[in-house]
């Protein structure tokens, strides 16, 4: 059975060497989510661990999707750092293990994050992906309206650059 954890700046210590690892799996199998291949593991557990500050702050909430003791997927919600933009967050950082795919752990992620922030009075979400990729269903899928995409936005794990697809969802308060 998965159990979704919102997960607190100690534990997110706890599991980085864990995130790093399905960081650079996810990276090394293709996946942009902001890091070029080959990504190491010390560097990759260095930026989860980096992340905690941003977690005792505020600024960050993290999800760890755990089956079995282990992380088979995360997801992050980045709140907007404006006054004018306190409404809003960005979401970031899906990922789910190639091994744990295809069960629907990206939307549940994903439902848990959306959850959250309607909660904490947050009525947009917005996130943007890697044009063509698989999470586009995922998005699609949960309702997220697409908004269009920008070519050469990002450069994919290989260094190429390549589209990125915006999308936003409006939330309301339980």
């Amino acid at each position: 059975m998965t159990e979704i954890v919102h997960v607190s700046a100690p534990e997110l210590v706890t599991y980085a060497d864990e995130l790093a690892g399905l960081l650079a799996e996810t990276v090394d199998e293709g996946s942009s989510v902001g890091f070029l291949a080959p990504l190491d593991r010390e560097t990759a557990a260095a930026w989860w661990r980096e992340r905690a500050a941003d977690l005792e702050a505020g600024r960050v909430g993290i999800w760890i999707a755990r089956e079995g003791g282990r992380v088979s997927g995360t997801i992050a919600l980045v709140r907007a750092p404006l006054p004018n933009a306190r409404h809003r967050a960005e979401v970031a950082k899906l990922m789910v293990r190639p091994s744990a795919r295809g069960q629907g752990l990206g939307g549940a992620l994903l439902s848990a994050v959306e959850a959250y922030a309607a909660t904490e009075g947050i009525t947009l979400l917005i996130l943007d992906t890697e044009s063509g990729s698989l999470a586009e269903q995922v998005y699609c899928k949960a309702g997220w309206t697409k908004v269009g995409s920008v070519p050469g936005y990002a450069a994919d794990p290989a260094g190429s650059l390549k589209p990125t697809t915006f999308y936003y969802k409006e939330l309301t308060a339980p």
